[in-house]
């Protein structure tokens, strides 16, 4: 969140721990998000993060998650 701290450190703080807070929730309730629109995986969701997009991989057979990109759509 190194762009976010630019602007100012608090909120890149506060940022930060939400964005944590959420991440650790998967553990408990990894299909809370939808199915990705991006993938033709039912193991792949998109946790929707202040517009960002945050597709992660469940790999129930590791008892894993895996984050595979971050990214905001912009449409020109």
């Amino acid at each position: 969140m190194s762009f976010i701290s630019k602007d100012s450190r608090k909120k890149s703080l506060t940022v930060r721990n939400e964005l944590d807070k959420q991440i650790n929730d998967l553990g408990l309730f990894p299909y809370k998000f939808r199915k990705s629109l991006y993938h033709q995986n039912e193991n792949i969701r998109d946790l929707i993060f202040k517009g960002y997009t945050i597709p992660y991989l469940i790999d129930e057979e590791k008892e894993t998650i895996a984050m595979l990109d971050i990214f905001k759509w912009i449409d020109n």
